[in-house]
Formats: structure tokens, sequence, C-alpha cells
């Protein structure tokens, strides 16, 4: 099978489910759910639901719970949803994006308060020498270093 074709098949089991989530799924235990993503096996035998759940641990011990439950119904509706000889096997499984995006979050606040920690620091500094740390030749001699180097030749072994 074609990996177009199976990118397909995920992708519309993705809608199929998470227009059963939202309409034909009554569990009390079924918080906030949102199907992130859908991957199918290259021959279609298998689809890994992975999923996030806006709440704490316990809303998603339980809403991990109720689709387990309901993944024989949830199966059955992509089986006829996808008019398919085999439906593919479902698994929920635990989106961790939340966890890491809420990671990165923190890794960028802590770079930014050490950068401004630095740029504190940096306000109140002043340089080690002197402000231009390039010598330059004095006005006057670099006049006169002009006007001899406007009496030489390009050559200057004296062809």
């Amino acid at each position: 099978m074609s990996v177009g074709r199976a990118r397909k098949i995920a992708d519309r089991i993705r809608v199929v489910v998470a227009e059963m989530l939202e309409r034909r799924i009554k569990d009390a235990r079924l918080g906030f759910v949102t199907v992130t993503d859908v991957r199918v096996t290259g021959d279609c035998q298998h689809a890994s639901i992975f999923y996030t759940v806006l709440g704490d641990d316990e809303q998603r011990t339980a809403s991990g719970a109720a689709l387990q439950s309901a993944k024989g119904l949830i199966r059955s509706e992509v089986g006829k949803q996808l008019g398919m000889r085999h439906t593919p096997t479902i698994e929920f499984i635990l989106d961790a994006l939340p966890e890491s995006a809420a990671h990165i979050e923190e890794l960028l606040a802590r770079a930014r308060q050490d950068d401004a920690a630095v740029a504190a620091v940096a306000a109140g500094a002043t340089y080690a020498g002197e402000a231009d740390p390039y010598k330059r030749p004095d006005d006057e001699s670099a006049d006169e270093l002009d006007e001899a180097d406007a009496g030489q030749s390009p050559l200057r072994d004296g062809r």
C-alpha cells in the first residue's frame, strides 16, 4: 500500500474519531479530548490515535479509561465510514505534546530572565581599555602618508 493512501486513511480516521467523541460517545469520564494525530501502519492494519486532554492527571486517566471502553464502538464506526475490507485495530495514546510545550515555555522564560540579567550587568559596564580598540594614525601623519604614496610608482622594485 502506498504511503499516500495510508496518510489519507489516517486523516479520515482522525475525522471519524473526533466526530464520534464529539457526538456519539456519552461517557461521563470523557473530558475535553482532542485528537492530535493518527498514524497508520503501511499495511493499514493498525492505527495509533494520539490525543490530549485538557485538565489535570485525574481527568487524563478518566478520559483514557473512557476511550478504552469505547474502543470497540469507535472501531466499528471507523470500519463503516472507511468501507475497507479489514478495519484497522486502534489504540489510543496520550500525546505528550502539551507537557513538551510547557517545558519549552519554561526554558524560554528562563532564557529571557538570563538575558535580562546579562543586559542589566552590561548596562553599567565600562570598557576594559579604550572605547575604540583599533589603532588609527593621527590625522597629520595620515596626510603625510598619503602624499608620500602619491609620488611612488605602483611597482616598488623600480621597473
